[in-house]
């Protein structure tokens, strides 16, 4: 991990294309831009950790149906 000190107004550029600004800084709470090419996802974490959580039980749910599917398919056969 890189770590960088920045100043208010100071900006870090990230693969020539994403730009992060520091806008403001107030207490231990600092308050950053990002410019990034509209193709480029960006989340907070907690609302990346959800997506994430959201994804996993949307799979399980998937392999579940499957599941109940086969399981129809076969009885049908019998």
């Amino acid at each position: 991990m890189l770590i960088l000190s920045r100043n208010k107004g100071q900006k870090i550029i990230i693969d020539h294309n994403i730009v992060i600004s520091v806008v403001e800084v107030s207490g231990e709470q600092v308050r950053i831009g990002i410019e990034a090419p509209a193709d480029v996802s960006i989340y907070r974490e907690e609302i990346y950790d959800a997506i994430q959580e959201q994804n996993k039980e949307a799979v399980l749910q998937s392999d579940n149906v499957q599941e109940l599917l086969r399981n129809v398919s076969a009885h049908k056969k019998n």
